[in-house]
């Protein structure tokens, strides 16, 4: 966790704090604050000391239970300026996945240049429905998270209008294993690699693929997104990144210049994908 995300964090418990002990009604200790919604009394320790992330809910109930109602635009706002950079997917997809695309179509809408690596799975923007049924169906099994698949599906393909909005250019970069990860079923990664075929051609789209026999001279690692060269997003296990601070969105502008160094365009890209499908065939 970061240090300024883990400070911010601190520093909404300290005012959570100061709310508890000067609730007009008289100061609550910790376990009258929990015994009023059937909290662990633990529960209050570790947000007032910062060792745990407040719910919108949880801050609405603490103004309540404090007498100080008022308070929680404060709080909440607080809750969103450091979320605004790190999002768990345990609170992301608590209502399911349709949110987060919807989240990432709007976010698409504000940007007109984009740079994309990936290493793992085949772009958002250019998944078929199949392919990307299966990835939010995965990602639910992982997650645990409330199965709304196709609602989801529907907001990743209605992203994909911006690849025929000419105001817009997707310079894209995947690491040829993508092309053989069996993520879903062969017949659906033949699919896709049949979609790719046709997005090399697309006028708003540079797709770059690095081959597995490719020179490096970075680690093909995390996959990234660069919106403008003003907003970088970044996806792990548990969270995904929202980073906007000049120096980190510089580094992540070279390291994608780094990678497409070792890149191949055009046909070049095109047998790279025509050999995945050859040898998905042969299988």
């Amino acid at each position: 966790m970061s240090t300024d995300y883990q400070q911010a964090r601190e520093a909404l418990g300290i005012r959570l704090r100061e709310l508890r002990l000067s609730a007009p009604a008289g100061r609550l200790t910790g376990a009258e604050l929990a015994g009023r919604y059937g909290w662990n009394k633990s529960r209050v320790s570790r947000l007032e000391n910062g060792r745990q992330t407040p719910t919108s809910d949880d801050l609405r109930k603490w103004a309540e239970a404090t007498g100080q109602p008022e308070a929680y635009d404060e709080l909440a706002a607080r809750l969103r300026g450091f979320e605004s950079h790190i999002r768990s997917w345990r609170r992301q997809l608590a209502a399911g996945h349709k949110a987060v695309q919807d989240t990432h179509l709007n976010a698409h809408a504000d940007a007109s240049v984009f740079r994309g690596w990936e290493s793992s799975m085949i772009f958002g923007i250019l998944q078929t429905p199949d392919y990307a049924r299966s990835i939010f169906t995965r990602y639910a099994e992982l997650q645990r998270s409330p199965r709304d698949t196709e609602e989801a599906v529907r907001s990743r393909m209605k992203r994909q209008e911006a690849l025929y909005d000419s105001s817009k250019r997707f310079h894209l970069l995947l690491w040829e294993a993508a092309l053989h990860t069996l993520i879903c079923p062969p017949s659906v990664l033949a699919a896709q690699l049949d979609r790719l075929m046709g997005v090399i051609g697309l006028d708003t789209v540079e797709l770059g693929i690095v081959p597995l026999s490719a020179p490096l001279k970075i680690p093909p690692a995390t996959a990234f997104w660069v919106y403008d060269d003003r907003q970088v997003i970044v996806e792990n296990w548990h969270a995904e990144f929202w980073i906007d601070d000049a120096a980190s969105v510089d580094t992540y502008l070279r390291t994608w210049k780094t990678l497409r160094e070792s890149a191949v365009h055009g046909t070049a890209a095109q047998s790279l994908v025509d050999a995945a499908r050859q040898k998905l065939r042969a299988h």
